[in-house]
């Protein structure tokens, strides 16, 4: 066995257990779509509360469920059955679906708790002048449509601290329709649930299982022979939807780019087996990026497991490179050593560009970096010392020489454009100047993967719930929970003042929830005595129509009340009101930050000049989260923006150092250039605005076009050999073109954008390059080819 064999047993068997080793962290590799990958590590404190709640905050827990399709009186039945099934279980935990009865744990909570919850009981409430005037209101209410209810809660709850409760805990945010105790939508055509799932929002797996057992506990409800239909969104839904969507659109795309160019391989090389050597890097390189990823993140996100296709269109170029260029009686290492120095700038190009992201503080879109790195590195290592020893012996193809008349024609009739072509680089410069700032997105919301009309649908349930305005947020912060409390509680005297001057419609709090301790046992000390809390009532039933011993249970509850422990967030435990608490009381980082959503702001100049001014807020910030989410998205960007510009640096400044001439590094970057402003201007003209994800595709499209201006730049042996690699770099243009071009068909609005970017970008590159190329004409006009 000569040297060279043994190298390549080696270089085989390293090889196949690399695949081993990726293949095995790959099946230990979660799959993620969760959108905090793509926020930042390390935002402004009030990103931060952000960027938590949307990873595994309660809002992140919430799924909207309707049921629809039938009569109304069957809407509201299967609403009671289906919530009946999901209570109880531990995917689950919380059901609210509007029915409240005397006996429901929510019911319970405030009733039993009653004095300890309410604002109401201070100590002058509980005199005989207090109790007094509380029976003489009582009197008024039982000949109103509320009578009833009191006349119920009366014996017990002469004070009438329940209804107060019960106006403020669970009738404070309008909250949506209600038939036969059960949410309907205004239009009664469909029954409403809001679940909240046990499992964080980025647990996909659990996420599922409980979607999963939702349905089944509907199609168990609603029998085989019911219309009915459920919908169901929110953040779980989506997240899980979108998973399932990055991962059907990545296998189509992957199976359909394979497809078509294998077909195009095929056609070429006229053999399976080099077919299948041609896509071995590829697939190699992606699986060690995944692996990668893996490795380094604990989870893949599903954009960058779509991002895998993409890698077929860059990577299979290196093997398309060998195979095309390697002639007739020349064995593949000889051309390996030709192109190699080539290949290898081209690679570190890509490498280089892509590397600035790994420094980002987006995860997300470290995650990107480390993939295409680690996948091209690992496809191009791959073509280098796996190819060459798999080759047949002697093999070549004739076909690309069949092709060199025609690209030759091409080639050289190309520069006969470049007037044209500087036209359209200046028009395109001034139409992006004309654009402005208006060709980026501003918004936080053009990162969501969610398709329009999932997001319509949301947004028709939500209406349907009457879920409160929160666009609007008074955020304060403490130590522990007992001082976020404390400080929720001092803010509720200038919140009622505001309230009453119509600058807000209401407000939402933790305290009222659960109350901090300090408040619960002042409450408690508010309450008097047996024997003097008995006194006061008989004084205060004086001339008023109530028999003496009728408020037995009155005085009975509140002493219970008076001695009993104070309330904890274990307290609410299995009641829905559990979730409102953990919405609005959070841990962020070592302490505690409470969240008073503001509802019906009227005039947030003046809202906020009220509260800047007021002593009492003192310590509290005013979020405006349409602005504070759109503020977040506009650090990312600028962050990714200044990422790819200093890429596009460390690309030149490579190719300089490699190139070592001033003309010919103009050679090789201006058909980058000219690619990366036209490409821009097309995109914004076909009306789409550019996010981050296009600067990855920018980014893509400098390393795959790099490949062809140095390519086309570098100086060949003989005119054969030329139009060899003029045939090379037009077959891998193709297959690159294709590879993205499928991507761009994708539902998923990240994936299509980087598709038609680079799809766009890469044809533009090969155009350009034959343009403004110099090397080559050279050559074919000095032998007389063409």
């Amino acid at each position: 066995m000569t040297a060279a064999a043994r190298r390549g047993g080696w270089s085989i068997a390293l090889w196949l257990a690399g695949l081993l080793v990726c293949g095995l962290l790959v099946a230990r590799t979660s799959v993620t779509a969760d959108l905090s990958a793509f926020l930042p590590r390390s935002p402004s404190a009030t990103q931060q509360l952000l960027v938590d709640q949307l990873r595994d905050g309660v809002v992140s827990r919430l799924i909207l469920v309707a049921v629809e399709g039938d009569a109304p009186d069957r809407l509201t039945g299967l609403s009671r059955a289906l919530a009946a099934r999901l209570r109880g279980n531990p995917l689950v935990a919380a059901v609210e679906n509007g029915e409240r009865t005397g006996r429901s744990t929510d019911g319970a909570y405030l009733w039993t708790n009653r004095y300890l919850l309410s604002p109401g009981v201070t100590p002058d409430r509980f005199t005989a002048d207090g109790l007094h005037a509380a029976l003489q209101n009582d009197l008024r209410l039982l000949q109103s449509p509320a009578g009833m209810a009191l006349k119920q809660a009366l014996p017990a709850d002469p004070t009438a601290e329940i209804l107060r409760l019960t106006d403020r805990m669970l009738g404070d945010t309008g909250g949506p329709a209600s038939r036969d105790g059960v949410w309907v939508s205004a239009d009664g055509a469909r029954a409403l649930l809001l679940v909240q799932t046990a499992a964080p929002g980025f647990d996909m797996d659990a996420q599922q299982k409980t979607l999963d057992f939702i349905r089944g506990a509907f199609g168990e409800a609603r029998g085989p022979d019911g219309s009915a239909q459920l919908v169901m969104t929110g953040p779980a839904v989506f997240s899980v939807q979108t998973r399932d969507r990055i991962e059907a659109d990545a296998t189509r795309s992957s199976i359909v780019a394979t497809a078509l160019v294998a077909g195009i391989l095929l056609l070429v090389y006229r053999s399976l087996r080099v077919l299948a050597l041609s896509l071995l890097p590829a697939a190699t390189g992606t699986l060690a990026g995944i692996a990668a990823v893996g490795l380094g993140f604990g989870a893949v996100h599903g954009i960058t497991l779509g991002f895998g296709v993409t890698l077929l269109g860059e990577s299979v170029d290196y093997a398309i490179y060998l195979f095309t260029q390697t002639q007739p009686g020349s064995p593949a290492h000889r051309t390996l050593r030709r192109i190699w120095p080539t290949v290898l700038l081209g690679m570190a190009t890509s490498v280089v560009g892509f590397g600035t992201m790994l420094v980002s503080s987006f995860s997300g879109l470290a995650q990107l970096g480390l993939f295409s790195i680690t996948g091209l590195v690992v496809a191009l290592a791959v073509t280098r010392w796996v190819l060459p020893s798999l080759l047949p012996d002697g093999y070549a193809t004739e076909r690309p020489a069949r092709l060199a008349p025609v690209l030759t024609a091409l080639t050289r009739g190309a520069p006969a454009l470049r007037l044209p072509l500087a036209a359209a680089t200046l028009l395109s410069l001034a139409w992006l100047a004309f654009q402005g700032p208006a060709i980026w997105s501003a918004e936080l919301s053009s990162l969501s993967p969610v398709a329009a009309a999932d997001q319509r649908l949301d947004e028709a349930l939500r209406r349907d719930l009457g879920a409160p305005d929160a666009g609007h947020l008074l955020v304060t912060g403490a130590a522990t929970v007992e001082e976020a409390l404390t400080a929720a509680e001092r803010l509720a005297v200038p919140l009622e003042a505001l309230a009453r001057d119509r600058l807000i419609a209401g407000y939402e709090s933790p305290a009222h929830t659960l109350p901090s301790q300090a408040a619960q046992r002042a409450r408690q000390a508010a309450l008097p005595p047996p024997d003097q809390l008995r006194a006061s009532l008989a004084e205060a039933l004086q001339g008023l129509p109530f028999r003496p011993d009728a408020f037995a249970p009155f005085l009975a509850d509140a002493e219970k009340a008076r001695t009993m422990p104070l309330l904890t967030s274990a307290s609410l435990d299995g009641t829905s009101l559990k979730l409102k608490l953990d919405s609005l009381l959070v841990r962020s980082g070592t302490g505690w930050t409470a969240m008073l959503p503001l509802r019906g702001v009227t005039d947030p100049q003046a809202l906020a000049a009220r509260l800047a001014g007021d002593p009492a807020t003192q310590g509290a910030t005013l979020l405006n989260l349409k602005e504070e989410s759109d503020s977040l998205y506009r650090t990312y960007r600028q962050e990714a923006l200044t990422l790819a510009l200093l890429g596009a640096v460390a690309i030149t400044l490579l190719l300089a150092l490699a190139l070592r001439s001033f003309r010919s590094l103009v050679a090789a970057v201006m058909p980058l250039a000219a690619a990366v402003v036209i490409t821009m201007a097309l995109v914004t003209a076909l009306g789409q605005t550019l996010t981050i994800f296009h600067l990855v595709g920018l980014l893509l499209v400098v390393g795959v076009g790099s490949n062809y201006s140095l390519l086309f730049e570098r100086p060949e042996p003989s005119p054969a050999l030329r139009e060899r690699t003029v045939a090379s770099v037009a077959i891998a243009n193709l297959c690159t073109v294709i590879g993205f071009g499928t991507l761009a068909f994708s539902s998923i609005p990240v994936l299509h954008g980087i598709g038609m970017t680079v799809a766009i970008g890469a044809f533009l590159c090969l155009a350009f390059a034959a343009v403004l190329g110099r090397q080559h004409l050279a050559e074919l006009e000095g032998t007389g080819h063409g």
